[in-house]
């Protein structure tokens, strides 16, 4: 059964605001608002990571270029 709190709302500029209770914080930094039928809800927004977006692309269709790296100093050289 979902929980239900009843809270105040307040101004904050131009803004109607609420707080949210502690227990309920989400772990994001944005939300997602939707306004149906008279009823608002709240949703976090999760950040893409950078795996799940790089998952998303296509394929190159182009090969990736011989890279002559004869001329590269050493990976250990730390005068770079």
């Amino acid at each position: 059964m979902p929980e239900e709190r009843r809270v105040n709302l307040f101004r904050n500029g131009r803004n109607q605001a609420l707080r949210i209770p502690r227990e309920w914080e989400f772990e994001a930094d944005e939300a997602l608002l939707r306004l149906e039928d008279g009823v608002l809800t709240v949703r976090p927004v999760a950040r893409e990571r950078l795996l799940s977006w790089l998952a998303s692309l296509e394929p190159l269709d182009v090969p990736f270029p011989d890279v002559d790296d004869s001329d590269l100093p050493p990976l250990d050289d730390p005068d770079v």
